[in-house]
């Protein structure tokens, strides 16, 4: 149910089910004949029976039970966290860490092939140096060889939605050689993953910063 009511359908269904229990509440009371009590017809010309009489507040909060139904099933229908049912994040969240660790493996194996299937077409990365790196760039390192890693541990990941796009925040230990020399250490890195018109999640950006010891701003 929370996967139909999540939609702009859904809401559009919900306004009017609100909308029409309303009306229905507010015609059904015959106002001349009984005073609040609730009718299927108009009785404007019956004859008021005084023994048949409920009070106004009685009749009034009696008819304003299916409303409160109404907004109940409004309220328990309702998306959560933005708009994105709680079971869809779950799947997408299972989604997203698969692909933290085919990202893991393409680099590790220099899987170029895989590599190039994660990352969308303007896929841009800022490295640990700040210089930019398109796609190409970024295959062109991998199959080079300029680029080498030999080990990464990620820890302390956070995976963030914002509708179709996932936010990536993590730790990474890594280890590895560039043609710069050694980056081996321990960095904070976040990837941005967008899913394209076919519904599969591409990394659109990527930015790593290294993580200093407090120490060293001291020196």
């Amino acid at each position: 149910m929370r996967r139909v009511f999540g939609t702009k359908w859904g809401r559009f269904v919900q306004k009017i089910i609100v909308r029409n229990v309303t009306r229905s509440v507010l015609f059904c009371i015959d106002r001349d004949a009984f005073a609040g009590i609730p009718s299927v017809t108009f009785m404007r010309g019956a004859t008021k029976d005084t023994s048949m009489r409920i009070p106004r507040r009685t009749a009034t909060a009696l008819l304003l039970i299916p409303v409160f139904a109404a907004l109940a099933l409004v309220a328990c229908a309702a998306p959560l966290h933005g708009g994105t049912p709680r079971a869809q994040r779950h799947e997408s969240r299972h989604e997203i860490d698969q692909l933290e660790e085919a990202w893991r493996t393409a680099v590790l194996k220099a899987n170029t092939a895989a590599m190039d299937s994660l990352l969308a077409d303007d896929y841009m990365a800022i490295t640990p140096i700040g210089t930019l790196q398109s796609k190409e760039q970024t295959l062109a390192s991998l199959r080079s060889g300029s680029t080498h890693f030999t080990a990464i541990e990620f820890s302390d990941r956070k995976v963030r939605f914002y509708g179709a796009t996932a936010l990536v925040t993590s730790r990474a230990e890594v280890s590895g050689t560039t043609a710069e020399g050694d980056f081996t250490g321990s960095y904070r890195y976040t990837r941005v993953y967008v899913r394209d018109e076919r519904g599969a999640w591409k990394i659109v950006s990527f930015e790593a910063s290294p993580i200093r010891n407090p120490d060293e701003h001291k020196q």
